[in-house]
C-alpha cells in the first residue's frame, strides 16, 4: 500500500466548485501532518481552473478527459476513479460531502472494500492516522471514527473546512490522460439551476423560512431579507412539503446540509431534521414568535417576535446600513 491521498475533485461546467478547493486545503494538510504522497484527479471534457490547485496547496492533478464525460456519470466516474486507486495504491481518498461526493464515494468505497466516514466536520491526525468527527443523532452528538480498512473513503463537509490559499502555494502540474469509451450506464445530462439566485449548499449567508411564515405569498419577506444581505434563501422541510417552496431550498436532514458564516431562520422552530443540516452554521440568527422554540436553543442571537414586523424592520435597516 503506497503512502498516498488522493483528493477527488468536483466540477461543474468546465470550472472546480469551490467544494473542491475546500478538498484541496483539507488534503494538503492532512499529506503534510501524516508524510503522504499527494495528488487531486478531476473528471471532465475541458476544465478551465485546474490551475488553481497549486494555490490551494495541491501541486499535481490527473484530469481525466473525454467530452462524454463533461457531466456527471455514476457508473464512468466510479469506475475511473477506482481504477486510479487501484494503480497508485492510493491509502486516503477525500471527496467533499456535496450531492456529487455523497454519490460518488459509497459507489467507489464499496468497488475498492474500503471503509467510508461521510459528512466530516473535523479531521486530525494523531499517531499516523486520520481521526475523523462526524454528526450523529441527526446532529444530536459528535462521534470520532478511527478507520481500521486498508483503503480508507472521507467526505467533507461543505463549507466548515475553508479553502485557504496556501502560502506556499505554486504552480500545477496538471497530466491530462485521454479517457477512450468510458462506461456510460448513467449520465447527467444537463444542469437546470435559477439563474440569480444563489445555491444555499455554497452561500456564506442563508435567510430561511418555515410554517411560521404562513403560506407560501408571505416568502417575499424572506427573499427581501435574502437580497439585502446577498444571501440564499433556504425553506424548511415543512415550507417545502406544503408546496410553498423548492426542494433545492430545503435545509435539512432530507434537504441539504449547510454551514454558512450567518444562518437566519425565519418562523422555523427548529426540529431537530432541520437543525441536524444547519447546527454547524457560524452564526445562527432565529426570528420566531414562540420563545420557547427549540431554534433557540442553538442560536447565538434570538428575536422572540411577530416576524411580520421584524423583518421588513430588519431589511429597511440593512438596506440603510449599506447604503
Amino acid at each position: 500500500m503506497a503512502n498516498k491521498i488522493l483528493g477527488i475533485l468536483e466540477q461543474r461546467e468546465g470550472k472546480l466548485k469551490r467544494a473542491s478547493l475546500e478538498v484541496l486545503n483539507v488534503i494538503s494538510n492532512l499529506a503534510s501532518n501524516l508524510n503522504l504522497q499527494l495528488e487531486a484527479v478531476v473528471i471532465g471534457n475541458e476544465v478551465e481552473n485546474i490551475n488553481e490547485a497549486g494555490k490551494f496547496g495541491v501541486n499535481k492533478v490527473i484530469h481525466f478527459k473525454n467530452a462524454q464525460l463533461e457531466n456527471y456519470s455514476s457508473s464512468a466516474y466510479a469506475k475511473i476513479v477506482t481504477d486510479y486507486a487501484n494503480e497508485t495504491e492510493a491509502e486516503y481518498l477525500v471527496f467533499s460531502a456535496t450531492s456529487f461526493g455523497k454519490d460518488l464515494a459509497p459507489r467507489v468505497a464499496a468497488r475498492l472494500n474500503a471503509g467510508v466516514v461521510a459528512d466530516c466536520v473535523e479531521l486530525n491526525s494523531a499517531s499516523g492516522e486520520i481521526i475523523a468527527t462526524r454528526p450523529v443523532y441527526a446532529g444530536k452528538a459528535l462521534i470520532e471514527v478511527k478507520l481500521k480498512s486498508q483503503v480508507k473513503v472521507i467526505s467533507i463537509r461543505p463549507n466548515v473546512f475553508k479553502a485557504v490559499q496556501s502560502e506556499n502555494g505554486g504552480n500545477t502540474e496538471v497530466i491530462v490522460n485521454e479517457v477512450a469509451a468510458p462506461d456510460l450506464k448513467t449520465k447527467v445530462i444537463e444542469f437546470k439551476k435559477s439563474e440569480g439566485k444563489i445555491d444555499v449548499a455554497e452561500a456564506d449567508i442563508i435567510v430561511s423560512g418555515g410554517r411560521g411564515l404562513k403560506g407560501p405569498e408571505n416568502f417575499h419577506l424572506v427573499e427581501e431579507l435574502a437580497e439585502a444581505l446577498g444571501a440564499a434563501v433556504g425553506s424548511s422541510r415543512a415550507a417545502v412539503d406544503a408546496g410553498w417552496r423548492p426542494h433545492r431550498e430545503q435545509v435539512g436532514q432530507t434537504g441539504k446540509t449547510v454551514s454558512p458564516s450567518l444562518y437566519v431562520a425565519c418562523g422555523i422552530s427548529g426540529a431537530i431534521q432541520h437543525l441536524a443540516g444547519m447546527s454547524s452554521s457560524k452564526y445562527i440568527v432565529a426570528i420566531n414568535k414562540d420563545k420557547d422554540a427549540p431554534i433557540f436553543g442553538v442560536a447565538d442571537y434570538g428575536i422572540a417576535g411577530d416576524l411580520f414586523e421584524i423583518l421588513p424592520a430588519l431589511t429597511e435597516e440593512i438596506k440603510r446600513i449599506k447604503s
